[in-house]
């Protein structure tokens, strides 16, 4: 990969035909040298020193993401588990007070609507529902029409996104980095939790999660103080080696921790069993929106499952929507791929006949018409170390 590669397609998404929105940390990324992009109707940074030089920071050091540009939905009422459990394919009852979960917004045929992250309020009085920005608006208007459906609930469904401001910091020096900035405990903050805070003196949530494999903190912010927490960020981490991180760092990251895009994994006709998410899934909590399609999917197992592959030969970077080959026929698409700066050779994702998956199998990817060998493989493809001692996720 090249230090001007941009991710695949998919992940820039769309939105070059409209005006498009930024977030507050606009002229800031501009000051910085960042390169602009159209992104699901958002301007924003693809890239600042290079993605292979981001990629590695994040996985050395430490890296800063602006995510300004993702949803926000506050859940509160006395029937506000009752509605999410409705909505939502996992088990919001099991969440504690200050815990999150990985979950998805499921349609009538088992589908999926997007992904996202439901965070319980440390008080135990209500819930964010944190969504992807290429799904923001459909997201907010499939929650207000589902709340629309449910007159019997006694719950309010609020979009807060205009008044959030979200950035992110990941790498094994993100902790020692937010460290020096906060007197919150960091290490009683642990995986998949998150609670409130003063970092740099701008009011905050802190949560540990993130989408890259390391350990990290997402913050929670006023949309007009999310600039302050930025540069405090960026200059405490200056001696570490923080670098701001774009899009195509991002997208790299996630795909070695084998962790879902919207539009490539997941998507309105790729459900949680064909993305192997069925974990996110619980059957037993009751009814709620395409369950009954999805029991059905697992009664007569997935047609479909999504792999990872590595590329034996050279021949090109694998991309979404490239066929995938077994014995001379197209047995699925990939569904991302992208050359890994940590390992050092083309990797991907595919979603494939059933019957022709399994750790070892031989693939090939068909590469502007040239197949090149690749075999099945075990993912994630990067797992950090994970001291026996560590908090973080």
């Amino acid at each position: 990969m090249s230090e001007s590669q941009e991710p695949n397609a998919a992940a820039l998404g769309e939105g070059a035909g409209e005006p498009l929105r930024t977030t507050p940390l606009r002229d800031r990324h501009a000051a910085l040298g960042a390169r602009l992009v159209p992104f699901a109707g958002w301007e924003m940074p693809v890239q600042y020193a290079g993605i292979m030089a981001e990629h590695r920071a994040v996985r050395g050091a430490a890296g800063l993401f602006d995510l300004g540009h993702m949803g926000q939905v506050e859940v509160s009422g006395p029937d506000a588990l009752a509605y999410l459990q409705a909505v939502t394919t996992n088990d919001v009852a099991a969440l504690a007070p200050g815990k999150a979960q990985y979950s998805l917004l499921p349609n009538e045929r088992g589908g999926v609507i997007d992904d996202v992250i439901v965070y319980r309020r440390p008080d135990g009085d209500g819930y964010m529902v944190v969504v992807n920005a290429s799904n923001r608006d459909k997201d907010v208007a499939w929650l207000l029409r589902h709340r629309g459906l449910r007159p019997d609930l006694d719950v309010a469904v609020e979009d807060r996104s205009d008044r959030t401001g979200m950035i992110a910091i990941q790498g094994p020096k993100a902790a020692a980095i937010v460290g020096r900035l906060t007197e919150a405990k960091l290490a009683a903050i642990g995986d998949f939790a998150w609670a409130g805070g003063s970092v740099a003196g701008v009011p905050a949530m802190i949560a540990r999660t993130g989408y890259t494999g390391e350990d990290g903190f997402e913050f929670y912010t006023a949309r007009d103080r999310v600039g302050d927490l930025w540069d405090a960020l960026l200059e405490a981490g200056d001696d570490d080696g923080l670098m701001p991180v774009g899009l195509g760092a991002r997208d790299t990251l996630r795909l070695e921790a084998r962790m879902p895009l919207y539009g490539n994994e997941l998507a309105d006709d790729i459900g949680p069993l064909e993305a192997g998410l069925g974990w996110a899934v619980k059957l037993d909590k009751g009814p709620f929106v395409g369950r009954d399609a999805i029991a059905a999917m697992k009664e007569t197992g997935p047609p479909r499952r999504t792999v990872g592959f590595r590329c034996v030969e050279r021949g090109g970077s694998p991309r979404s929507h490239f066929p995938v080959l077994a014995g001379g026929r197209e047995i699925g698409r990939v569904t991302s791929g992208a050359m890994s700066p940590t390992l050092g050779h083309n990797i991907g994702l595919a979603l494939i006949e059933q019957d022709a998956a399994g750790v070892g199998k031989p693939l090939a990817i068909d590469i502007r018409g040239r197949p090149v060998a690749a075999v099945q493989v075990k993912t994630p493809f990067y797992k950090r170390a994970r001291p026996e001692t560590a908090s973080g996720r």
